[in-house]
């Protein structure tokens, strides 16, 4: 064996499997699980190439009365490896997590450079496929001979597959990584897509629009995953806001874009429209690397066993995950999420408080058109027109990120987790504000410059809250992060499916003034949670198992 030069241990090491390898195993923890000390090979200069990358290794004994002692040599991150994701350059790391997400920032900040490889996201081509299609609802409706209702089903359906394909995706991603799963997901969105761009009866158009939504889940949790595999707890604010906000952003988009196709050149080019979208966003898939930290290391472990024909090369999930199979993964993603969902306090409310938001975003795309053109005449498209001044909230909630950010800087030495809920704060006051203002000058005298400004201060609250509530998941649940995300998703996900079901008949009979109201009350009894988790959040953490002190 070659020399070895002992170091302190480095806490990105363990960091990287409490992240990512509980999600997988429950109840392990490597550090729990093993004994010894980290120890990182010097091997010479005449090494193969494989064996001279910034590589280290953990030398672990286990002592066994009846089974003698076990030597593994764990393979794990040097402290400047370079090819440990969190060691990827800035400009790396924003082009890995943009070519996932839109390329928003490059698009805003620096167009002019090279690296323009994806205009658009993963992400953000699927949440404008869940609200494009809301542009033109009734030419559907009209052409397939169904009802109001059933052609809601086509949103409907479409989002409810949000909340159900995480549960499969996010265990496949654990075992393949995120790269292969990013390719099946929006491959097999782009194929759902084309049903219902040639449906000639109801049946088609819906099937497509339900198995469209479940392949297309992937990038709504798995990129979560990507910003905390490339980014350190401190860095993580800004990357976390572009990934909330373009979850907002398509569907802003949606209904302007859905608008102006289905008035001019009919509804089934909003699909076919779509459809070349999502082709064009799975070429990018081809280019984005994998980050997962869990599956590289696996991967260098099997090629160090190949090279040096030493079996005691093993990665920390490899040993952690003996016996595991994939079935064991399955049952873990199945059951994990829902009994977190119904025993993790702040799991719990934060889903509660996100599924409201994601309600009244869905909510918003029949409120406005009841609104805009049974009350003031505007057509499909001027309606889309009238979304940008959520658009505008979204941006300006961007923007003020960077000083939420610094504020977070300040807090985190003594809040911990906590420090990230100062947006949502901020965000639960302004958001009824927003909805009385909707509400109230939704009259057919009242100009509609009111109700259409009311969407920049709904847009900012809805980021805001989105953005601070999510980062406060994923710092609470730190080992669970993937259970913790899949069950807010899946809650949030049902609960904005439902929407298209009921908020029509809600309108109809309350009058616009009176339903929006009634959410903007809601809204307000929902205004304690962020303080109740500020002030009690650490001692709420502090009683649960799976939560972090």
């Amino acid at each position: 064996m070659a020399s070895h030069e002992q170091r302190p241990h480095h806490p990105d090491h363990e960091h990287n499997y409490e992240v990512d390898l509980p999600a997988i195993v429950p109840d392990i923890d490597i550090d729990d699980n093993t004994h010894g000390h980290v120890v990182y090979p010097t091997h010479p200069k005449t090494s193969t190439a494989t064996l001279t990358e910034a590589q280290s290794e953990k030398q672990v004994r286990e002592s066994d009365a009846e089974k003698g002692t076990q030597e593994y040599e764990i393979v794990d991150w040097d402290d400047e490896d370079p090819h440990n994701p969190r060691n990827f350059s800035k400009l790396k790391k924003w082009r890995v997590f943009t070519s996932l997400k839109a390329n928003l920032l490059r698009i805003f900040t620096v167009m002019s450079r090279a690296i323009t490889i994806s205009v658009s996201s993963l992400c953000l081509c699927v949440a404008l496929g869940s609200a494009i299609i809301t542009g033109d609802l009734p030419g559907p409706q009209e052409d397939l001979h169904m009802s109001e209702i059933v052609g809601n089903l086509a949103v409907t359906l479409f989002v409810v597959g949000f909340g159900v394909g995480p549960l499969i995706y996010a265990p496949m991603s654990e075992v393949f990584g995120r790269r292969p799963i990013y390719m099946i997901s929006i491959g097999l969105y782009f194929l759902f897509t084309l049903p219902s761009a040639l449906a000639k009866n109801i049946a088609t158009l819906l099937v497509g629009r339900a198995l469209a939504g479940l392949a297309a889940s992937a990038p709504m949790t798995n990129v979560g995953g990507t910003v905390a595999d490339i980014w350190n707890i401190e860095d993580r604010g800004t990357p976390m806001a572009v990934f909330s906000a373009v979850i907002f952003i398509g569907p802003v988009l949606g209904p302007l874009i859905g608008g102006f196709i289905g008035e001019t050149v009919g509804w089934r080019w909003i699909y076919w429209v779509l459809f070349i979208f999502i082709g064009c966003v799975w070429i990018t898939t081809l280019f984005v690397p994998e980050t997962f930290a869990v599956v590289l290391l696996r991967r260098r472990a099997e090629r160090l066993r190949k090279e040096t024909g030493n079996s005691a090369y093993l990665s920390g999930s490899e040993i952690a995950e003996a016996g595991v199979t994939f079935g064991n993964r399955m049952r873990t993603a199945l059951i994990r999420p829902f009994q977190m969902l119904f025993t993790e306090p702040i799991l719990i409310f934060m889903s509660i408080y996100l599924s409201l938001i994601y309600m009244l975003l869905y909510l918003f795309f029949f409120a406005y058109p009841i609104v805009f053109e049974g009350l003031h005449g505007f057509d499909a498209g001027d309606t889309g027109l009238c979304f940008l001044s959520i658009l505008v909230g979204i941006l300006i909630a961007m923007g003020s990120m960077q000083w939420f950010n610094r504020l977070y800087a300040r807090l985190a030495p003594k809040w911990g987790p906590e420090a990230r809920l100062p947006p949502m704060m901020a965000g639960c006051a302004v958001l009824p504000i927003s909805l009385f203002i909707f509400a109230w000058t939704s009259y057919e005298d009242v100009s509609w410059v009111g109700p259409m400004m009311s969407g920049i201060p709904f847009g900012w609250s809805m980021v805001s809250i989105y953005i601070s509530a999510n980062a406060y998941i994923v710092d609470s649940f730190p080992k669970y992060v993937a259970s913790a995300m899949a069950a807010k998703t899946f809650a949030r996900s049902m609960a904005g499916a439902a929407v298209p079901m009921f908020v029509i008949q809600m309108y109809d009979k309350l009058n616009p003034r009176w339903a929006s109201t009634l959410l903007a009350c809601v809204s307000c009894v929902m205004m304690p949670i962020p303080y109740v988790f500020m002030f009690y959040g650490k001692r709420i953490r502090a009683a649960s198992r799976r939560s972090s002190e």
